[in-house]
């Protein structure tokens, strides 16, 4: 995955502190929708600083995809599978409600494991990102 960010401080250990613009389906056409309703507020992170880039400066910040892929997978897809094996399922049921309610209760199934892997990377200290060109 790769963005172009802002460096806003370079810090004594090498790395340094970025902004990124937050990315959303939105096109901010709010004269058209007004939906949001509200400004789109900078991410903050700390990044790998091999090239040395200083405060100011636009960078091209890139993750391993990999990394990104996996997190995509268990985060979207795992709760979509469980919930539509759960509803397949649970065809023998007689009740539609009641298929629908094992359906949901699988998704939230499969959400858990999404919970449990965020807490893991903060604790670890999250995903790795790293300039690798400056403007």
């Amino acid at each position: 995955m790769t963005q172009i960010a802002t460096v806003e401080k370079v810090l004594r250990d090498g790395r340094a502190e970025i902004s990124v613009a937050r990315q959303s389906a939105c096109a901010h056409d709010c004269h058209e929708c007004a939906g949001c309703g509200g400004t789109v507020a900078p991410v903050r992170a700390v990044v790998e600083n091999p090239i040395g880039a200083q405060a100011g400066q636009k960078v091209v910040v890139e993750s391993a995809s990999r990394q990104v892929f996996g997190v995509i997978l268990l985060v979207y897809m795992l709760p979509l599978a469980l919930f539509l094996i759960g509803y397949f399922a649970a065809a023998p049921l007689s009740s539609e409600g009641l298929r629908a309610a094992v359906a949901i209760a699988a998704f939230f199934c499969g959400v858990v494991p999404a919970i449990l892997y965020d807490r893991k990377v903060k604790r670890s200290g999250g995903m790795t990102f790293t300039i690798t060109r400056a403007f």
